[in-house]
């Protein structure tokens, strides 16, 4: 999100189109296995906004960012009111593009900009809802990702094969509550998996 003169089609990544005959995991949650080497995903929950033959894409919700607070970014995009009547916390959606933001929240509220991943959640992307939000309206709940995780063509679906991912059913509470140092163990949770008897199971997509 930025002040700049932006048309608000371009404020969203390249998004995979989505062919209803292809299984898609948009609507779920991935979750690193222990396995996981690369440091910017050990452990991590991704929440899959999109995912096709043409790739993927997908917030991270349990890295909490300290700075900026969500008071100090309204002020930087000038947005009132500030102080706000209500907030919501940042984290660290991906390594892609994370000087961009994106706010991950309830379906109870959308505009021309949202991209409704299910029924329950969608994708928002311009300053419209930081404003509701400021103002105490907006979504019931919602988080400000700065950045996302993405993947190019059959890199996600590679990667779920090599026993990089699980997948499992999105768990609001998992998403948005603040308790992000259980995150990772309650979202296996869900499968009934215990971590320690993760090495040998195969990827579900």
């Amino acid at each position: 999100m930025s002040r700049k003169t932006t048309p608000r089609s371009s404020k969203f990544p390249p998004l995979p189109p989505v062919d209803p005959k292809e299984t898609s995991l948009a609507g779920q949650v991935l979750i690193a296995m222990p396995s996981m080497n690369d440091p910017r995903f050990a452990q991590s929950v991704i929440y899959v906004c999109a995912h096709s033959r043409e790739g993927a894409m997908g917030i991270v919700v349990n890295r909490p960012l300290a700075k900026p607070s969500f008071p100090d970014l309204l002020k930087q995009l000038k947005i009132e009111p500030n102080p706000p009547a209500r907030a919501i916390r940042l984290c660290s959606g991906g390594p892609v593009e994370n000087a961009r933001g994106f706010v991950l929240h309830t379906a109870d509220w959308t505009d021309d900009a949202s991209l409704k991943v299910d029924g329950k959640l969608a994708l928002t992307a311009s300053l419209d809802i930081l404003k509701a939000i400021a103002e105490g309206g907006g979504p019931k709940d919602g988080i400000l990702a700065l950045g996302y995780a993405g993947w190019g063509p059959g890199q996600l679906d590679s990667e779920i094969q090599q026993n990089a991912w699980l997948s499992a059913p999105a768990d609001m509470e998992v998403i948005f509550d603040a308790d992000h140092a259980t995150k990772w163990k309650r979202a296996l949770s869900v499968l009934r998996v215990d971590p320690l008897m993760l090495s040998g199971v195969a990827g579900r997509a």
